[in-house]
């Protein structure tokens, strides 16, 4: 790996920034988490709804759903960002996004073991610094989790459907280190920028990579997967301590 340069909010190369979790931002939710990469703040909000799509139904399609919506508010950013339904349609980074926070989602659910419900994931950014889409899956993988354990609760369902844990983080070649969990200044000037999903046992999901009008080597790639894998593993760990803090919480009361 390259000398790392300074970066400009002082962390090592190999450090992510300060992540917060916070529990119940949005009460009338099924389970509802706000998620802090730094600066960058997401609102993560699974909505369980007794029912499945209409195709799901014509189809004979047994079990249930998830699917996943993304929005930046206007506020969230430096320059206002006019609202998709101003425009008429959403704009394609907004499609992406929320597919791929459906995907990872549905890469650790087993729908069969949902029942006939559909588990919707909403994700919102109040303020964007960078990594708001992998903020959107860490959070949401956490406000899921949550909603599931009140369908366990109510008996609604017999067992957990989810199979494991995930989480996302973005890498970057900046300056010509390697560097993890990118900020907006890092971001986008990054030669080389990738965003990583994974689970809790360390398969990945999806992983997102391109050259910014750079290429990179493929020991650049094998580098930039191994200081993904750091930050994950440690996103991991705090998922699950915030998930015993919670669920033990809402044991007691």
């Amino acid at each position: 790996m390259s000398n790392p340069t300074p970066r400009v909010d002082g962390r090592r190369h190999d450090q992510l920034r300060p992540i917060e979790f916070i529990a119940g931002i949005a009460p009338y939710a099924t389970g509802s988490v706000l998620v802090k990469y730094g600066s960058t703040q997401v609102i993560c909000a699974a909505t369980i709804e007794p029912n499945v799509p209409s195709w799901m139904k014509q189809q004979g399609v047994k079990g249930g759903w998830l699917t996943a919506e993304y929005s930046m508010l206007p506020y969230s950013t430096l320059d206002r960002k006019p609202r998709d339904i101003s425009k008429g349609r959403l704009d394609g980074r907004t499609v992406e996004i929320q597919r791929l926070i459906g995907r990872s989602l549905r890469a650790i659910l087993d729908l069969g073991k949902l029942g006939t419900n559909t588990l919707w994931i909403d994700c919102d950014v109040l303020q964007a610094d960078g990594g708001t889409r992998t903020a959107s899956i860490t959070g949401a993988y956490l406000a899921a989790r949550l909603a599931i354990q009140k369908l366990l609760d109510a008996k609604r369902i017999p067992e957990n459907p989810l199979s494991d844990s995930v989480a996302a983080v973005s890498v970057g070649v900046c300056g010509g280190s390697e560097l993890l969990d990118l900020a907006y200044v890092e971001d986008k000037d990054a030669e080389v920028d990738f965003n990583v999903v994974m689970t809790g046992r360390g398969q990945f999901v999806e992983v997102q990579g391109s050259g910014e009008e750079s290429t990179f080597s493929q020991d650049q790639l094998q580098a930039l997967i191994a200081l993904s894998q750091v930050g994950l593993k440690e996103l991991a760990a705090m998922q699950s301590a915030f998930l015993v803090k919670e669920l033990l919480k809402s044991s007691s009361s």
